[in-house]
């Protein structure tokens, strides 16, 4: 009976302990800005749950984009020209100036890597990009932009404890233009999404947004007879942009359009890691993959 009783005591008193916050041993430091507690080691938020389209990317797309995207290439590459020397290096008076390439600029004329399993073309970032006439006139223009952008994205600066999230950044004029462009005014706002968050938001473009436009038969491709060799055609981005009607498509603002004064469209950039000639044509066929049509013209 007395073993009974003891057992029944320690069980009581294990019970109290599990309810009761842990003692505190050191004090946690304060934000001077916010004067919210800091921890004492870095949280990072991860991965939380698998993400479809980043698996689907690497268990078959990758391997269709390797055989579709692949040239043979029998021997070395020739060496790259040599630049002309226009001036004598040993002048002091032209020792230190510019001397151009042979051929002018090659930036459209750079051939792309060796194929390999290594650099398959993949989405590196997805940038959103809106603009807003009225916030040259006033700034608070700019937040039904930013409200639209971090439904529809959830970024924040430094969110998850990561650095490299910049969150919704404010764009600025870099110069004049027309006269109502001015350096330093705010005219925009974007945001650069990466990991899942990137695969996040194309799936929900492609499963919510681009279905139900109506005027929305795909991206249109530049004619045949475009040149091959514009920097355009060998950057590796593809972009489109969307109306504002297209907003109210999205599952995050669509569930309390009213809290939004206005919308605004946006245009869309799939950065790729395909560089040199063809370069948009691999990045092309990398988000036809995921599901998003062209068309031409």
């Amino acid at each position: 009976m007395r073993n009974a009783v003891v057992g029944s005591a320690k069980a009581a008193r294990s019970v109290t302990r599990f309810g009761r916050a842990p003692p505190v041993t050191k004090n946690l430091r304060k934000d001077p800005r916010s004067g919210l507690p800091q921890p004492h080691v870095p949280i990072i938020t991860r991965q939380y749950a698998p993400c479809r389209l980043e698996d689907y990317y690497y268990s078959t797309l990758q391997d269709d984009l390797m055989y579709l995207t692949y040239k043979h290439q029998s021997g070395d590459r020739p060496p790259p020209r040599q630049i002309r020397l226009t001036f004598d290096p040993n002048d002091p008076y032209s020792k230190f100036r510019h001397n151009p390439p042979v051929g002018g600029s090659q930036i459209g004329k750079k051939p792309a890597p060796p194929s390999t399993p290594e650099n398959v073309v993949r989405l590196e970032k997805i940038s959103l990009h809106t603009m807003v006439k009225e916030a040259v006139a006033n700034r608070s223009s700019l937040l039904p932009a930013i409200m639209q952008l971090r439904a529809l994205t959830g970024e924040t600066h430094q969110g998850g404890g990561r650095h490299a999230v910049e969150g919704i950044q404010i764009v600025k004029g870099k110069k004049s233009v027309g006269g109502w462009i001015r350096p330093g005014i705010p005219i925009g706002v974007k945001v650069d999404l990466k990991g899942q968050a990137m695969y996040d938001f194309l799936g929900t473009l492609v499963e919510f947004v681009l279905p139900r436009l109506r005027d929305f038969n795909g991206v249109i491709l530049p004619p045949q007879s475009s040149s091959t060799t514009s920097p355009s055609a060998v950057s590796g981005v593809v972009s489109f942009g969307l109306p504002p009607s297209a907003m109210v498509f999205f599952p995050q603002i669509e569930v309390n359009v009213d809290s939004y004064p206005k919308t605004y469209g946006m245009h869309i950039h799939f950065v790729t890691n395909a560089t040199g000639q063809g370069a948009q044509d691999r990045a092309r066929a990398l988000v036809s993959g995921f599901q998003i049509p062209f068309l031409r013209r």
